[in-house]
């Protein structure tokens, strides 16, 4: 009996063949920059160690929640960040049902305080365009890391078909220059924020 692999797997799976691509078509600065922004993130989050925990927690339970749904895991595209409990969904389902069965199963995930829907109808990216949101994410960051008026390792940046997606907790002044930092990186078609302000 075949199994197919869970999400994650998938997702971590498809993020090394990117980060491979990337290193071999962009030099090594794409990937060192998604390392260095990993573990930067990880020492110097605003949240508690518990909400990173329980961050975590969300995720990997609606990851595995969305795998035990067969038409899910075999027709979308879905990718789940949560920070301090605010959830966000990205991706591609090619239904509205099957978007609405998605949004209906993370919604049982326990300790979510707010959801994020950003699920489009429609196909699933390619793998060239996977290719190329990771290496918009890593522009983004690195431009975040070089802003004074930022603190890089506070914003996650999330990128899907062009679109970037901004969370943390940070000031509004943060916010307004993160955004505006996003806006003007080339190949970003449109930025959404997720904040949670101080």
């Amino acid at each position: 009996m075949f199994i197919s692999p869970s999400p994650i797997k998938n997702t971590l799976l498809k993020l090394s063949a990117t980060l491979l691509i990337l290193s071999t078509l962009q030099g090594c600065a794409a990937v060192a920059v998604v390392a260095i922004t990993t573990s930067a993130s990880v020492a110097t989050d605003r949240r508690s160690i518990g909400n990173q925990i329980d961050d975590q927690s969300i995720e990997v339970e609606a990851y595995n929640e969305i795998a035990k749904n067969k038409s899910l895991n075999d027709n979308t595209n879905i990718h789940i960040t949560s920070v301090n409990g605010s959830v966000l969904i990205i991706g591609q389902a090619p239904t509205t049902y099957l978007r609405d069965q998605a949004l209906k199963i993370v919604n049982e995930v326990e300790g979510i305080v707010q959801i994020h829907n950003q699920i489009r109808i429609g196909n699933i990216t390619s793998i060239t365009t996977q290719t190329n949101d990771v290496w918009i994410t890593s522009k983004v960051k690195t431009a975040l890391f070089a802003s004074d008026d930022v603190n890089g390792s506070d914003i996650k940046v999330i990128t899907e078909n062009a679109e970037v997606f901004l969370m943390g907790i940070v000031s509004k002044k943060e916010a307004d220059a993160t955004i505006k930092i996003t806006r003007n990186i080339s190949g970003v078609n449109r930025v959404f924020k997720a904040f949670e302000y101080l």
